[in-house]
């Protein structure tokens, strides 16, 4: 991958026909349902059909299963994402012909174009944060447009558009595509090790979450994590620049201050120091977090925080992120997202809490499913230590995605980096998994799957075996 360096954002009303390679994901279908809510003609095509696609084409999309360079019909602008390869015979022809060619953070820039943006980044939680973000300005009225890396569990959409002049983003700091954004208010939750296979090391991650915070409009807010130290440092830069700062989080001196908190079954209460209690339908201390700094953007927005609180109390989550399963046998099952340390005991710890707040002896069976062999590579020691939180940890092999192998990079090497008091398992073969962890399962147990892969689609399987 290359990292991606800001351009001229080109509003939408003027790309024309927009033709998009790999229309079918969740970051690319959200910007093309979003321009077809504006009446921007819009074609593209996938690599297999899925209900997004189905749901796309009812919108008036033309749609296309496979690659092939006649797809691009009489397109102007062709939209493509970092992981579309240069040999795509769309691309090739696009280029040939001399086409406007985009990445997928410009045509997302396009959208956000006259908009009061406001773009979530860090290197945990943006999807969370941009998600209840998104829901709490609903119901306070403001109706804003949004683009989540994500599906609302309440609507099944990551996308739409609203009738406000607000435009919600997730900003996503992996090839540096959030540097194509110039937000009204960004919110940098923190900053951590990630993406080390195109960044090459942390200083370079800092330096681009710092070229991010000097993209802020002037007048502009930065609402930063107070309990990250590179977040501090970014809200220095923020105020040396004359911008407004507001922090966030449990650390002393933080603007708006979480002062307490307590598990409620699958969700949570805490307490923000001036403002009040928050209610989540979602459990896990760092998703109050995420709430507080939703509250944050509120108030640099001039909103309703009563309003905005209550938003937040139905807020029903995102898909992938803790979503639950369902439960047979006894056992629940959970699916997250979680794809790095920080995550996995961020989510290790909300369940813990859940089963302690039940009041039962019940145990944590975490099947984690390893993504990218470089990742694997980066923080196999660490994963290991995470997932020491378990009872039980299930390993899986690595989910290349779209790396090739690495000699001896394998999920064999988290399983050695578990530490001692937690039961330990390799189950290399995919098809074998469901029937690992659900005769590892016993009446009172939690059973989470973890990771950005194919690893999602086990939890139906498990409950199948469960039950």
């Amino acid at each position: 991958m290359s990292l991606i360096s800001p351009g001229e954002v080109v509003p939408a009303e003027k790309l024309g026909r927009v033709h998009f390679i790999a229309i079918g994901g969740a970051g690319m279908s959200g910007i093309a349902r979003v321009m077809l809510k504006r009446g921007v003609a819009v074609s593209g095509s996938d690599a297999r059909d899925s209900e997004l696609l189905g749901q796309l084409a009812a919108l008036g999309a033309k749609v296309f299963v496979g690659h092939d360079a006649a797809h691009l019909g009489d397109a102007d602008t062709v939209v493509v994402s970092t992981a579309i390869r240069d040999t795509n015979p769309e691309l090739v022809a696009a280029r040939e012909r001399g086409l406007r060619v985009l990445h997928r953070s410009a045509a997302l820039a396009s959208l956000m174009a006259g908009r009061r943006a406001v773009a979530v980044a860090g290197t945990h939680g943006k999807t969370t944060t941009t998600s209840m973000l998104t829901v709490a300005l609903q119901h306070a009225g403001a109706d804003p447009s949004y683009c989540i890396g994500g599906q609302l569990v309440t609507t099944g959409l990551g996308a739409d558009e609203g009738t406000g002049d607000v435009f919600v983003a997730e900003a996503d700091e992996s090839d540096g595509s959030f540097l194509m954004y110039t937000p009204h208010i960004a919110v940098v939750t923190n900053v951590e090790a990630d993406h080390l296979d195109n960044y090459g090391g942390f200083e370079l991650v800092k330096e681009n979450f710092a070229r991010f915070v000097d993209r802020i409009e002037p007048g502009g807010t930065l609402v930063a994590g107070a309990d990250d130290p590179v977040a501090l440092e970014l809200a220095d830069r923020a105020r040396a620049r004359g911008l407004r700062v507001l922090t966030y989080g449990a650390a002393e001196g933080a603007d708006l201050r979480v002062t307490g908190f307590t598990p409620r079954g699958l969700g949570s209460e805490s307490t923000i120091e001036g403002v009040g209690t928050v209610r989540l339908g979602v459990p896990g201390r760092h998703n109050s977090l995420n709430a507080t700094a939703v509250v944050a953007v509120a108030r640099a927005l001039g909103l309703d925080e009563d309003a905005v609180r209550e938003g937040l109390a139905g807020f029903g989550g995102a898909m992938r992120r803790l979503e639950r399963k369902g439960e047979a046998g006894g056992v629940e099952v959970f699916d997250s997202y979680a794809h790095h340390p920080t995550e996995v005991t961020a989510d290790l710890e909300a369940t813990r809490d859940y089963l302690r707040e039940k009041g039962e002896d019940g145990r944590i069976v975490a099947v984690f499913q390893p993504h990218l062999y470089s990742r694997t590579r980066f923080f196999a020691a660490e994963f290991g230590q995470a997932l020491g939180l378990a009872d039980v940890a299930v390993v899986m092999d690595v989910y290349g995605a779209r790396e090739d192998p690495e000699p001896g990079v394998t999920g064999e090497l988290i399983v050695d980096a578990v530490p001692e008091g937690t039961e330990r398992v390799y189950a290399p073969v995919w098809d074998e998994v469901a029937a690992t962890a659900a005769g590892l399962a016993r009446p009172g147990d939690v059973v989470i799957t973890l990771g950005a892969g194919d690893v999602t689609r086990l939890g139906p399987l498990v409950l199948d075996r469960l039950a």
